[in-house]
């Protein structure tokens, strides 16, 4: 654990003297380069905030490993370092800014890219999410830039492979300290998360093309294992080390050419298996330094006018003055995870000891940290039920916010734990976190006891919606490897109104709604089984029989909840926590939670969580898909197929009756804080158009 000193008046007027007398050696942005300014949307103008552009550069930063700030970074210490001792790096910036900084609202928008994609508009614009956003259709209807807001994403994760518009950085790789490589055992499993269906002779080690690989240091494979199994639980059986080998081989074993990055199985790697490789890989970058990089351009955008060379911050109202009133940051799945990490280390805190971000909202993380401060970190993996179940991301302790003792490991500890720089926090979940990514421990600890969140944390479950929240391009979805019909449902309208309720929070101190989500004490926090017992019998749906239970894993002594070494591998399986979900109502809903316009109105059922169907590892769970099973029009046809939810005949009456369901629903939504009023006048316009019971 890092510890701050904090010395009296005196000796903070005596340093504040000698820096200005002496350089400073500390984390920062030495030079902020931008290389291309263009348009935004044709230069249309978005009410009275005017024309946006579009900005991007290079920042080029360097840190002092021997900083308290920045030791808690794995392998810092073994980065090559600059004529002053510094360790560099660089990452691409990408701002999407008002042409006239003054009309804007002086408020930055950092969004986290997850996997080097931009999360930045689409889910608040109504549009489809771009890597490239520059057209009017990429601005979508403007509600970012209607309010004002400068928004600003960089590279964090190191082995995003360039193609496709990513964005990443560019971080040093880690040596002994002779300069020979470092060289550890890797974890790697297959699934069909990467084999395709028709399955594959050849993969990279990683599994996908879209990162980097790390090399082995040894193609011998009798010196690595592969193992394959049928299911999650399934015993490993050994493949021969002369029955694959390192190399690639798109048309067999015949077309193999050796290498260090691929992995060819002569037989074949199967959709419907999991493989898993333990092999010596070589040249970990010092992948925590991606946390450095929005530590460290989310404080420069907010409080430097230039760099160290004069390039001027193109946020600046003046050439003396930035102007930035407050600054939040959004990350959603993996990097909701990242930002629950990044707050535990402490990068909130920036070398001057402010606060870089006022507002961090974090978005269906469930209670897993990413864990990118790892020797050979793979930001890439995240646990599941159904493949990679105790793999790093995952929930290990702390998992709450709050300071708190784990009865589960002893380990007291919370991610918020630095009051002076501890940001407010949102944090958003659909109902499949609870399923796959144990969301339950922010409300009940590994032994099914009730935890109440700080008070400056805020919980919301957007009940009854799947994992994905960009704009779908059609529904219901496809059931692909699924069971049922899948869910996918616009996150938009919620996200647009926590926005709004977390700027009212942090700019004006307007007390946000109270946290909303399934609680032990109000039973609408239950185990699997009690949530089976309440789950309607739905003819030809089957209710999940398995969740992604946890276990506190041992990864060996060099590693802890700040990150480290990974030594055992796979893991030691230790004492299980409780797991919880929410309750389902008499539909088959989430009773707790924010329950949206769809939920509030359904159509039919909607749940987080979908099964796998036969042939497709079937009964795990079917990834981060969700369930949508339809009403019955009439009550007869219900009775007919012995459907016990209502129909949307008995529910509604007729058209009518279902749009002043939809107005009665806006109305209290709005009331509640959790749809805007041009939101509601959009689903209320959406029944009227729409042809149910017409």
């Amino acid at each position: 654990m890092r510890r701050f000193a904090r010395g009296s008046a005196s000796l903070l007027l005596l340093l504040s003297l000698l820096v200005l007398a002496a350089p400073v050696a500390e984390a920062r942005v030495v030079r902020f380069v931008v290389e291309q300014q263009r348009a935004f949307a044709g230069s249309m103008s978005f009410g009275d905030v005017g024309p946006y552009e579009r900005l991007d550069g290079t920042a080029y930063m360097e840190v002092d490993p021997r900083d308290p700030l920045n030791t808690v970074i794995v392998n810092l210490d073994k980065a090559p370092r600059n004529a002053r001792g510094m360790v560099e790096f660089s990452s691409p910036f990408f701002i999407l800014k008002p042409v006239d900084i003054a009309r804007g609202n002086h408020k930055i928008f950092y969004t986290i890219n997850n996997r080097g994609n931009k999360i930045s508009i689409g889910r608040f614009n109504f549009a489809q999410e771009s890597n490239d956003p520059l057209t009017v259709a990429d601005a979508g209807d403007g509600f970012l830039m209607r309010l004002g807001y400068t928004i600003v994403d960089t590279g964090w994760q190191g082995d995003v492979a360039p193609g496709g518009a990513r964005i990443f950085p560019t971080l040093p790789v880690a040596t002994q300290p002779d300069g020979s490589p470092i060289v550890a055992a890797v974890r790697i499993e297959y699934s069909d998360r990467t084999i395709p269906q028709a399955g594959t002779f050849t993969l990279t080690l990683e599994g996908s093309t879209a990162f980097r690989s790390y090399e082995t240091a040894d193609t011998n494979t009798a010196h690595a294992t592969l193992t394959v199994r049928d299911s999650v639980n399934g015993p490993k059986v050994p493949i021969a080390s002369n029955r694959w080998a390192f190399g690639s081989c798109p048309g067999g074993p015949a077309t193999l050419v050796p290498n260090t990055t691929h992995i060819c199985l002569f037989d074949g790697f199967r959709a419907d298996k999991l493989y898993e490789l333990i092999y010596p890989a070589k040249n970990p970058m010092v992948m925590g330094l991606g946390y450095a990089v929005t530590r460290d351009v989310g404080s420069f955008l907010r409080n430097q006018t230039r760099d160290d060379v004069g390039n001027p911050n193109p946020l600046s109202l003046t050439p003396a003055h930035v102007g930035i009133r407050r600054s939040y940051s959004l990350g959603v799945s993996s990097t909701g995870m990242y930002q629950r990490d990044w707050l535990y280390l402490g990068f909130n805190e920036d070398e001057a000891h402010r606060k870089v971000f006022d507002v961090v909202w974090a978005s269906t993380p469930g209670t897993h940290r990413l864990f990118a401060n790892v020797e050979f970190a793979d930001p890439n993996t995240y646990s599941r039920q159904d493949d990679r179940h105790d793999f790093l991301s995952t929930s290990y302790p702390p998992v709450t916010f709050g300071v708190r003792t784990d009865p589960i490991s002893g380990i007291h500890d919370g991610i918020l734990k630095r009051p002076a720089t501890d940001p407010l926090v949102v944090q958003t979940v659909t109902e499949i976190e609870w399923w796959q990514f144990r969301a339950s421990l922010d409300a009940a600890d590994g032994l099914g006891h009730p935890i109440v969140a700080p008070d400056n944390v805020r919980l919301y479950l957007m009940s009854g919606f799947e994992h994905g929240s960009g704009l779908p391009s059609a529904f219901p979805g496809p059931r692909g490897m699924c069971q049922n019909l899948t869910n996918p449902q616009y996150h938009g309208p919620t996200f647009r109104a926590v926005l709004t309720i977390l700027d009212a929070w942090a700019d004006e101190g307007t007390a946000p709604p109270k946290s909303n989500y399934p609680r032990v004490e109000n039973k609408t926090l239950v185990s699997l089984d009690e949530a089976r017992e309440a789950f309607p019998a739905i003819a030809g749906v089957n209710f999940p029989t398995v969740l992604n239970e946890l276990q506190l894993l041992n990864f060996g002594p060099e590693f802890d909840s700040e990150g480290g070494r990974l030594t055992l591998l796979p893991p030691v399986l230790g004492p299980r926590y409780a797991v919880l979900v929410p309750k389902p109502d008499e539909d088959g809903q989430d009773i707790a939670g924010i329950r949206p316009m769809e939920i509030r109105v359904p159509l039919g059922t909607h749940t987080g969580w979908n099964v796998r169907a036969p042939g497709f590892r079937a009964p795990n769970l079917c990834g981060l898909s969700g369930s949508y099973i339809p009403f019955a029009t009439t009550k007869a046809e219900r009775l007919a197929s012995g459907d016990p939810r209502k129909s949307l005949e008995e529910r509604y009456k007729d058209h009518d009756g279902y749009v002043r369901a939809v107005e009665h629903a806006a109305k209290k939504l709005m009331h509640e804080g959790f749809l805007i009023e041009e939101d509601a006048d959009r689903f209320i316009s959406a029944g009227e158009a729409s042809d149910v019971l017409r």
